[in-house]
């Protein structure tokens, strides 16, 4: 059994759970079961309708150092062998805690202090920039890089589309709320009478999607969505995605669809940067100080040639295959 400590709400989203899960489906491909560990029951419908156990400690997720006379309980209660952590809110206090009780794992990908844990995890493209092994003695294991992108199953065995010799059609995804219109301004600025489709999927919190429809309905080769829950499906379709950085872009590239990526928040640019500097997804800029519309303008010119898009599905598929919940699962069981 392995044991999650992660947390879902209103402020810190699904992401951090999100990426547990595909950890924990992993594992029990390899006969290992999981149990989530929450704060509160804000997120519990949601993991047992995915076949895990959950555990409510009944405290606050900001407050980890707070919650550690519970989960210490839980630990010997439940007589926990490995604790995979996920949560930004740790400290170096909790984390040395935990670990003379049990195994720890954490997943990491800002670097915030040297954290006392038996194995640290760091699947992000610019996981390098840390220097990870300067710091930590030999004792705790390094799992690092990109081939570890604990991605959903679905991305683990995928049929990917045709490479076409012309571009047909696009997809454009904004993700959350879409703070700054980058679909609007996309299809307000790019000619998309030339493609047979043209999807734009606004993210959960798009407070424009009505209008949005309503303003491009005329347009018979644009569809718009919200929200949508098979957004591999789109990827596999389309010939060139637009998107914005984040996790989304490791699972672009396990699908090997060509993307041109930009920038809406500090926490994506190391990411958009380290795949536009190792070739595998050409960054059109931040939508915070960039003409980014207009440098995606010019870059879909580029994928034009075909090419360019074989030799970046390529370099995609090198860097992401979908594999890394698998690497990762087998990883932690060994531990």
């Amino acid at each position: 059994m392995l044991f999650f400590r992660a947390d879902m709400n209103s402020t810190i989203a699904t992401g951090h759970v999100m990426r547990c899960l595909s950890i924990a489906d992993a594992a029990r491909l390899e006969g290992e079961e999981s149990t989530f560990i929450v704060a509160d029951t804000e997120g519990e419908a949601l993991l047992r309708s995915r076949g895990v156990n959950v555990i409510v400690i009944g405290s606050d997720w900001r407050n980890k150092e707070g919650e550690l006379p519970a989960l210490e309980k839980i630990i010997r209660e439940n007589n926990v062998s490995k604790l995979i952590i996920d949560s930004y809110e740790v400290t170096e206090k909790y984390l040395a805690t935990l670990k003379k009780l049990t195994k720890t794992v954490y997943i990491d990908d800002v670097n915030a202090f040297v954290y006392p844990v038996d194995a640290l995890v760091c699947y992000a493209n610019y996981y390098k920039k840390f220097e990870y092994e300067k710091s930590y003695p030999s004792s705790t294991k390094l799992i690092m890089g990109p081939k570890y992108a604990p991605l959903r199953q679905v991305f683990a065995d995928v049929k990917r589309g045709e490479i076409r010799e012309k571009i047909e059609s696009l997809l454009v995804i904004s993700g959350g709320a879409d703070p700054f219109g980058v679909i609007r301004k996309f299809l307000e600025n790019v000619d998309t009478s030339k493609y047979k489709k043209v999807y734009c999927i606004c993210g959960k919190f798009y407070s424009e999607y009505e209008k949005l429809v309503e303003d491009f309905k005329d347009k018979k080769n644009i569809y718009i969505y919200k929200n949508v829950d098979n957004l591999q499906d789109y990827m596999r379709e389309v010939d060139l995605c637009i998107s914005a950085g984040g996790s989304t872009l490791y699972e672009l590239c396990a699908m090997g669809t060509p993307t041109i990526s930009y920038a809406l928040a500090d926490n994506q640019l190391d990411n958009v940067r380290q795949f536009d500097a190792d070739g595998v997804i050409d960054y059109a800029g931040d939508l915070r100080s960039d003409d980014v519309i207009g440098n995606v303008v010019k870059l879909i010119k580029k994928y034009g040639d075909v090419s360019y898009r074989e030799g970046k599905r390529r370099a995609m598929l090198a860097e992401v295959d979908g594999q890394g919940a698998k690497r990762l699962a087998k990883e932690i069981i060994l531990l």
